[in-house]
């Protein structure tokens, strides 16, 4: 089994409300010089050997599902899965791409 997962983003043209709304309240908590985009992470368990095919597969759901591509890009990447607890560090990424990236994509 294999985690692939999609992070997706508004557009840098597109306004982002709530990250905005995350900026002000960081900078009122004292983290000032910090500016915020707010976009969504999905992860995926692909059963069985992830070929380029169902690779593909994921990036066409992400694609036509997952994402908004007027106003939002996504990124597929595939992450080891570890058998132990997860420690929330974000180790284990295995390959990036920046939402026109992956294959089936010219």
């Amino acid at each position: 089994m294999a985690r692939v997962v999609v992070d997706v983003m508004p557009k840098p043209e597109i306004l982002d409300p709530q990250g905005k709304a995350v900026t002000g309240a960081m900078a009122r908590l004292g983290f000032a010089g910090v500016s915020v985009r707010q976009g969504k992470r999905f992860e995926l368990e692909v059963e069985g050997e992830l070929t380029n095919d169902r690779l593909a597969q994921v990036h066409r759901a992400a694609e036509t599902l997952l994402a908004n591509t007027v106003i939002e890009t996504f990124d597929v990447r595939v992450e080891a899965v570890n058998s132990g607890p997860s420690t929330g560090s974000g180790s284990g990424s295995t390959g990036s791409g920046s939402g026109s990236t992956g294959p089936g994509n010219d």
